[in-house]
């Protein structure tokens, strides 16, 4: 099961879990309030997973490619980990099923506070529209993970501050309402 608590303000390696002492842990019905959806699948079969087939259909995801982040296998390695690190939004949804290694994704608390999720093998996730995240491998330094799109994929980031598009203005209203119910 998907691991995920408030991290501290530490400037140290972004790699490192950066939990707060004591740790602070968040649910997984936390994250659904701001809109965080976690599934949990089988990444050795997933090629044939009726489980991801049903969730690709059910949600439109018709766009796949695989990415692999190492620094043996990705062209200017160290430029696309600072890139991936920057807090940032999307205009759609941001899908991703870790199908080997690991690494973070944070997303921004409607505190404003920083939440990691820590993201292993067989993990998947979809980030609304509209929430600051970033990402970063872990101390392993390794994860192959499956991109997914409704439609064609865009691949444009919007480094904070975004607060002028619709799809931002749509999320505080929606987790604004998540939050109080």
């Amino acid at each position: 099961m998907v691991e995920a608590w408030y991290m501290d303000d530490s400037s140290e390696d972004q790699r490192t879990p950066h939990r707060l002492e004591p740790n602070m842990a968040v649910s997984l019905e936390e994250l659904e309030k701001l809109g965080v959806l976690y599934w949990k699948l089988d990444a050795d079969n997933y090629e044939t997973d009726p489980k991801l087939a049903k969730i690709r259909e059910e949600r439109g995801y018709s766009y796949v490619d695989i990415i692999e982040i190492h620094k043996d296998t990705l062209p200017n390695y160290e430029e696309k980990l600072k890139i991936f690190y920057m807090e940032h939004l999307h205009l759609d949804e941001e899908i991703r099923y870790i199908l080997d290694g690991s690494g973070y994704f944070d997303v921004r608390a409607k505190d404003e506070k920083w939440i990691r999720i820590a993201m292993e093998k067989g993990d998947m996730i979809t980030l609304p529209a509209g929430i600051y995240h970033r990402f970063t491998l872990d101390q392993n330094n390794y994860t192959k993970a499956m991109r997914l799109f409704v439609g064609e994929p865009v691949w444009t980031a919007h480094n904070r501050p975004a607060d002028h598009f619709d799809c931002r203005k749509e999320y505080l209203n929606k987790i604004a309402s998540a939050v109080a119910s």
